[in-house]
């Protein structure tokens, strides 16, 4: 039997071409179905999940010195699973001695053994969702494929960008550099691939492995080893994550404290302690802007930290020619999830005198109306509402729900679903020239529909937020085909990707692995873009070692 990279050096591969061409590509099927996974993988992750409720869950041979675990399902019981936990200093000293075995495999054997982790975990998907689900409160089908097949194809697209990168420099070469007469001078050069160090990856509540993958998957396919530090209240996903690629690891015959897990407990977190150490040479952060202010303020210098963060997403409606088809687009963006997603939308921007569509002109408030209304079809259904919604990761989302219906005319008041700790959209109108409400993120299910003079400044408006307070999707529903191309550039200008008249299943909340580049670090949502060549590129560095050899 080859490698591990000799054995999955077609998946490899067929990503790399995936990279280049930008089309539609995915090894990782994210349909649920016993046809593609086996007919016994849903209820065989079903039954691994409820077995790991209420037990003490195993990491063999993880440093640890305590146990600690309080998850509760947003869907309204407690987990009761509890993980081995050690303090910062531990974890270092584990990672660094696992270190120097790691870098020395080089470039074949951390992508091969990155794509065998992420192989396994896509059999795993089932028993994933669950754990996605129940710490996240997604519904099944989107933690399934959010937390499972698209994580993965983020994992994966980081391998793949990890090994272009590291093989653009020839591992030897010979140099000749004629002398006239004499005889040419002849260098042999070799040139070495040398990690930076301990990576950290901070995860985050909402999407514990779809955020995560890209850094620990771009850091560990670049040897270095990584810690990686769930939140608090959604450690399964990356425990059960960091304990498969721990065995991957040792059966190849590394160390398996290549990759750990620095699990905490709420109010105890050990985040802080481990982003100040020296020994940290990345990382890698998904969460709020103060705390990434925090994050490079603290981590010590030189230390290369990639952040997601906060951002206040917007749509300008202009005109569309599909007014139906363009509330129920925007309706479900707003559902999915509750709002909870980095690339939801806040703001929507409407012409106070309203816009032409092909069922005649509609008022601003009949559009503000018209997407009230397409969210109530939508969520019409109890089931079908808790399907699109989802629950609440967070109690302070209530509260803030609660909170934000002072801020505007009430358009669409929220209400609580069918299951757990859930609320539906809340939609405010205001006039742009009268409050700064929607300037804020408000994370969750609350959006302002925006009453501004013309789509120019509606444009112009959602830019300049962009620019100040950072985002990571724009949309932009017009029929004045001149006006598309200026809206693109200045969306652009602004960092922001563009979505342009969406009407049927794609919506702007949904981002692409190996063909979108999630956030463009071009703005205050983000200093990374998942992912580039320069998300992976700064994680090594090219070192050489040369001798004269005879011409």
């Amino acid at each position: 039997m080859g490698t591990l990279f000799d054995q999955h050096r077609g998946l490899l591969d067929d990503a790399l071409r995936a990279l280049s061409a930008r089309g539609f590509w995915t090894p990782f099927p994210e349909i649920p179905s016993g046809k593609i996974y086996g007919e016994t993988a849903r209820d065989d992750g079903q039954v691994a999940f409820d077995s790991a409720l209420g037990t003490a869950f195993e990491i063999p041979g993880h440093p640890h010195a305590q146990r600690v675990g309080a998850e509760v399902s947003p869907w309204g019981f407690a987990l009761d699973i509890t993980y081995p936990a050690a303090d910062a200093p531990a974890l270092i000293a584990a990672s660094q001695a696992a270190a120097p075995a790691w870098a020395e495999a080089g470039p074949e054997a951390w992508v091969g053994v990155c794509l065998e982790i992420l192989t396994r975990l896509n059999a795993m998907s089932f028993l994933m969702g669950h754990a996605v689900m129940h710490t996240t409160g997604q519904a099944f089908p989107m933690a399934f494929q959010a937390g499972g097949p698209h994580a993965q194809d983020r994992g994966l697209e980081a391998v793949a960008m990890a090994w272009a990168e590291m093989t653009r420099v020839p591992e030897s070469a010979l140099w000749e550099k004629p002398q006239g007469t004499a005889a040419p001078l002849v260098i042999e050069k070799h040139w070495q691939v040398v990690p930076r160090g301990v990576a950290l990856v901070i995860g985050c509540n909402t999407f514990p492995t779809w955020n995560s993958y890209p850094g620990l998957f771009a850091s560990l396919a670049t040897g270095n080893t990584v810690i990686v530090k769930p939140h608090p209240s959604a450690i399964l996903p990356l425990a059960l994550t960091v304990r498969l690629a721990r065995e991957v690891l040792a059966e190849a015959g590394y160390p398996a404290d290549a990759v750990l897990l620095a699990a905490d407990a709420p109010g105890a977190e050990i985040t802080q302690d481990l982003v100040q150490v020296p020994a940290v040479r990345m990382i890698d952060y998904t969460g709020s802007n103060a705390f990434g202010d925090w994050v490079r303020s603290h981590a010590a210098p030189g230390t290369q930290a990639y952040t997601e963060e906060a951002g206040v997403n917007s749509i300008v409606i202009a005109g569309t020619d599909d007014f139906a088809g363009m509330c129920a687009n925007i309706a479900f963006s707003l559902s999915l999830y509750s709002g909870q997603m980095c690339t939801a939308p806040q703001d929507i921007f409407v012409p106070r005198g309203g816009i032409d569509t092909d069922m005649g002109h509609k008022s601003f408030d009949e559009v503000a109306k018209g997407i009230a209304g397409a969210v109530d079809a939508l969520l019409a259904d109890p089931a079908r509402a808790s399907g699109v919604c989802g629950t609440l990761a967070n109690p302070a989302t209530l509260d803030r729900v609660a909170q934000a219906r002072s801020l505007g005319r009430v358009i669409r008041d929220s209400q609580p679903l069918a299951e757990g700790r859930s609320a539906s959209p809340l939609i405010l109108a205001v006039e742009a020239g009268e409050t700064d409400a929607y300037e804020a993120e408000c994370f969750g299910p609350i959006s302002f529909v925006v009453a501004v003079d013309d789509a120019e400044a509606g444009v112009a408006r959602a830019a300049d937020l962009a620019q100040r307070k950072g985002a990571i999707t724009a949309a932009l529903y017009d029929t004045d085909e001149d006006r598309i191309p200026r809206v693109a550039a200045a969306f652009a200008r602004a960092g922001v990707n563009l979505s342009v008249n969406l009407t049927g299943n794609i919506y702007v909340n949904q981002s692409a692995a190996f063909s979108d580049f999630h956030v463009t670090g071009a703005n205050p949502a983000g200093n990374a873009s998942l992912t580039d060549a320069a998300f992976v590129a700064n994680r090594f560095r090219v070192a050489m070692w040369r001798r004269p050899r005879a011409a």
